[in-house]
């Protein structure tokens, strides 16, 4: 095989992804490698919060289908974005090295999230991060905010919002803190990220002259972390438009796991935080997850659909 086709969304940051595993492919294999940008349901409708848009797989589905259809060889995903069931016929390949796993707090008018003053406006479309930053600060209104990263900067220059929340990753992977005034990143402990935030998953048509091409390109901690991620959130049925943060820290032989469920308007939560041998991290994330069911996880996941 000496040609690949990349289905990408047209964002910056998406072409960013894409052209990264081109480079990556094109420099280590004698494979060639061409890029088709297409829109994603979650790219066109901008009016609506993505949790009443319903449904998994708002930023893939489109790029699946054209793999389905023979059109396309491969997607590279933010892996936060996958969902964690694959269409027959496609699964996820191949795990990169982590970006910046953390959420930041950005702003032009505030040095950091405890400046706010009561009622400040804060723009996210999560509500894993609204849920958070509740939490914390019950008084703040949060606003949904869509579009693409430099269209959120945007709006936040145009003083819509006092701070918004993005991935680090994002913003690094694009070069952007240089044009914001303050940028600071929430540790873990202050805010949980998304499954597999910060990595990026290669999902590709089940074949193994495919497959074979891209395996050099998985990252061992990133996919020892990155699965007891999904596994938590597959074991309780969620996905990134769910207010569910969960992250595994590796450090040598230790994994730190953090996670949280809740209600959007944090309101009501369940959180932990364990440490396990990194030799054990097979089955941990679906035996935490049914630590979490035993605390009334799925009942609380059902009232923040209703809720959202």
């Amino acid at each position: 095989m000496n040609k690949l086709r990349i289905a990408t969304r047209g964002s910056a940051l998406a072409l960013w992804q894409s052209k990264y595993i081109q480079n990556l492919i094109e420099n280590n294999t004698e494979v060639e490698v061409e890029l088709q940008s297409m829109k994603t349901k979650g790219d066109v409708i901008l009016d609506t919060p993505l949790a009443k848009i319903g449904g998994k797989g708002l930023f893939t589905k489109e790029l699946e289908e054209s793999m389905l259809r023979g059109e396309s060889d491969l997607a590279v995903h933010s892996l936060k974005d996958v969902p964690v069931v694959f269409p027959k016929g496609l699964i996820l390949t191949a795990i990169s090295e982590r970006e910046d796993v953390r959420d930041s707090f950005v702003s032009e008018k505030f040095a950091s999230f405890n400046e706010l003053p009561k009622g400040a406006k804060v723009g996210t479309t999560s509500l894993r991060r609204k849920m958070q930053l509740l939490i914390k600060r019950p008084d703040l209104k949060i606003i949904s905010l869509r579009g693409n990263i430099n269209t959120r900067l945007r709006k936040l220059k145009e003083n819509e919002f006092d701070a918004i929340i993005l991935a680090s990753a994002g913003l690094k992977r694009l070069n952007l803190m240089e044009n914001i005034k303050y940028f600071v990143p929430f540790s873990l402990d202050e805010m949980i990220p998304a499954m597999g935030q910060g990595a990026l998953g290669i999902e590709c048509v089940d074949k193994s002259e495919v497959i074979e091409i891209l395996k050099f390109i998985n990252n061992e901690n990133s996919v020892i972390a990155t699965t007891i991620e999904r596994d938590f959130v597959a074991k309780l049925n969620g996905g990134c438009q769910v207010p569910i943060g969960v992250n595994a820290e590796i450090s040598g032989d230790i994994i730190k796991v953090r996670a949280i469920v809740g209600l959007p308007d944090g309101s009501e939560f369940i959180k932990d935080k364990r440490e396990i041998s990194k030799a054990d991290f097979k089955n941990f994330g679906t035996k935490l997850a049914d630590e979490f069911i035993s605390r009334g996880a799925i009942e609380l996941l059902k009232r923040a659909e209703e809720m959202a």
